[in-house]
C-alpha cells in the first residue's frame, strides 16, 4: 500500500544551532537508505511550512510510524508526523 506523509520541523521548539550540517546529513542519507529499500517512494520538501511530503509502500500503518521514527530528526523530536494517509489507485486509471 502508499501512504502520503506529511511532515514538519519543530523549528519553534530547537535553536538554529541544533539543525547542524551533520545531523541533516545524517537525515538525508537515512531517507537514501529508505529509498533503497523501497520504503521511500517520493519525497518533497515543503513550501508553506519546513518539512517534507513523503510518498512511502508499506503493509500498514504502523509500519509508515516505525519508519518513520528512524530518521534522526525524528528520534530526537525535531520533527513531527502531521497526518499519514493511506492511498489507493485512482479508479479512472484502471480498465473500464
Amino acid at each position: 500500500m502508499q501512504f502520503l506523509i506529511v511532515t514538519r520541523r519543530r523549528m519553534d521548539a530547537f535553536p538554529p544551532e541544533a539543525w547542524t550540517p551533520e545531523l541533516l546529513e545524517a537525515e538525508g542519507q537515512r531517507v537514501r537508505e529508505l529509498y533503497a529499500a523501497g520504503y521511500v517512494r517520493s519525497i518533497w520538501r515543503r513550501k508553506d511550512a519546513p518539512g517534507a511530503v513523503i510518498l512511502a509502500e508499506a503493509a500498514n500503518e504502523d509500519e509508515v510510524r516505525a519508519n518513520t521514527a528512524t530518521l534522526p530528526l525524528a528520534q530526537r523530536g525535531m520533527l513531527e508526523v502531521v497526518t499519514v494517509t493511506q492511498l489507493e489507485p485512482y479508479p479512472a486509471f484502471g480498465p473500464r
